[in-house]
């Protein structure tokens, strides 16, 4: 999972919270890491590689590059990959090497590679999920710009830039102050670990709060666009709006779900360390709702891998095709645009967005305002095209 107490573990004068939680049962914990980061993360790399099965590949339409959008879906799936990867780890060689980690509490250890696997592990760990937090905000603003203004694809290089340069400057700042003045003699008080756990948080924070208000202000943007497209709201129309504001929630919910726990054991293991006894008969039922967030920490954090793919995608089978040829048209999104061979079989997988040049040429060539408002609906939804007599049509399933 990740926590900003793994890593305030690896100092050997650690704080009384920290040892509390971190040492009832680990070798249980961290078998239930491992289990759900495993699981994660091998249900994630087959929602989001290439499938064949009653579909056409992408490069078989001249379809132009994707959007950015379902890019940052792609990137926020190979974050989340990496990090399942990295808690995988980690719990792999506290399971199989206990005296390996045990030695990191040893003050004065001449042993450095115990601390060094613990910084980096966590250090890793903590990245990764932080740049998901960074890309999932990045997402929210881009789909609002995408109504809005039809922002084009080179915004994808600014969001690399504010997501990577922040996830890297909180995670090496945090660090820094935590392990101050070394690992092996960090600095004893609450007030010297906030600043570690404030990094840790904000971007968590950031997308909770943030996020459902650019969502909102999506929906209501796209309501109107469809409102305005031909001055009436079809039951059609309503039901891309419902959808496109399912996805949205499906989103919200699995963030929520998965990293609620955090906030509420930080608020708990926080409480205990301002009392003078941890161990205190009147503080059990603080202790046991402590030790219960943080195992369902360990299980729901790792998860957030996969459950977000069902969130963007939703199932997209098993019959992966791992060709040469399908490789080579993988698009950024995971699966690709797919496409049924009949009118009459429904899509399983589908992409996140269209393709935002599909704005850019509408403005170019179009005048009516209803015909660029279709195209900028036709950008947020997934654009599995059917065949229809030789013809293609654009069907909005949703986000």
């Amino acid at each position: 999972m990740a926590s900003p107490r793994l890593e305030t573990f690896c100092c050997p004068n650690r704080d009384a919270a920290t040892g509390f939680v971190v040492n009832f049962q680990s070798v249980l914990f961290g078998a239930l890491s491992l289990g759900s980061a495993a699981l994660s993360l091998i249900f994630a790399v087959v929602q989001v590689l290439p499938k064949r099965k009653g579909y056409r590949r992408l490069g078989q339409y001249p379809l132009p590059r994707p959007a950015s959008s379902s890019r940052i879906l792609f990137i926020i799936s190979v974050c989340d990959i990496l990090g399942c990867a990295g808690i995988i780890i980690r719990s792999a060689v506290w399971l199989g090497l206990p005296n390996f980690i045990n030695s990191i509490s040893v003050a004065n250890n001449t042993d450095v590679l115990p601390e060094v696997f613990c910084v980096g592990s966590a250090m890793w760990i903590q990245l990764f999920f932080s740049a998901s937090f960074w890309w999932t905000f990045c997402y929210a603003v881009d789909v609002f710009l995408v109504v809005k203004t039809s922002a084009g694809i080179s915004t994808i290089v600014l969001y690399h830039m504010i997501t990577w340069g922040l996830a890297v400057l909180l995670c090496v700042e945090g660090v820094a102050m935590l392990y101050y003045p070394s690992i092996s003699d960090c600095e004893q008080g609450l007030q010297h670990a906030i600043p570690h756990y404030v990094t840790t948080y904000a971007p968590m924070l950031l997308v909770l709060t943030a996020n459902p208000v650019f969502f909102s202000r999506t929906v209501s943007a796209v309501t109107s666009l469809l409102k305005g497209r031909q001055g009436i709201y079809t039951e059609n129309e309503r039901r891309l709006a419902n959808e496109i504001k399912i996805r949205f929630f499906k989103i919200m919910l699995v963030f929520f779900v998965c990293w609620a726990p955090n906030i509420i054991n930080e608020s708990l293991l926080f409480y205990l360390e301002m009392q003078v006894d941890i161990n205190d008969s009147s503080l059990r039922d603080i202790r046991n709702a402590a030790l219960t967030t943080w195992f369902i920490m360990g299980i729901l954090n790792p998860m957030q891998a996969f459950l977000n793919t069902l969130a963007f995608h939703g199932w997209t089978g098993l019959d992966v095709d791992l060709s040469l040829q399908q490789s080579r048209e993988l698009a950024w999104d995971s699966g690709s645009t797919s496409v049924p061979h009949t009118a009459g079989q429904q899509p399983t997988a589908g992409t996140t967005l269209l393709y935002q040049s599909h704005v850019q040429e509408a403005q170019k060539g179009m005048m009516g305002n209803g015909q660029q408002h279709s195209d900028a609906i036709s950008v947020l939804s997934e654009g599995n095209w059917l065949s229809n007599g030789g013809s293609r049509s654009p069907v909005y399933q949703g986000w």
